[in-house]
């Protein structure tokens, strides 16, 4: 059997209620978040459930698209996203891994490609 260990976030954000600066869908610390690294990232809601997986070549841009686009997964339930968590990961090889692995393992409700448990 194969040991796959999930690497600790790099980066969380949570939702802030009432932000004064500028925000997307109440997330203010984007720019914690790298524009030129590539990695996975986490949605999860405010019991804490995972709500989507999802592996970018360049996070920030790729993470801010699924609160702009009309054809992201959760773009009907972007309200529910309270955190997000990024792990920097560059190899693309292991981002595929771990974001098949975290679907399936965790069963991302909003996932649908990769899902193996339905």
């Amino acid at each position: 059997m194969i040991n796959i260990t999930v690497p600790k976030p790099d980066v969380t954000i949570t939702k802030q209620d009432n932000p004064e600066m500028s925000n997307i869908y109440g997330f203010t610390d984007f720019h914690l978040i790298t524009r030129e690294k590539g990695g996975i990232f986490m949605f999860y809601n405010k019991e804490n459930e995972l709500l989507f997986v999802g592996k970018a070549r360049k996070l920030r841009p790729r993470i801010k698209k699924h609160f702009e686009d009309t054809v992201s997964p959760i773009k009907n339930h972007r309200d529910e996203v309270t955190r997000i968590e990024v792990c920097v990961i560059d190899d693309p090889v292991h981002r595929e891994i771990y974001e098949t692995y975290i679907v399936n393992e965790s069963k991302a409700k909003y996932n649908i490609d990769k899902v193996f448990f339905r």
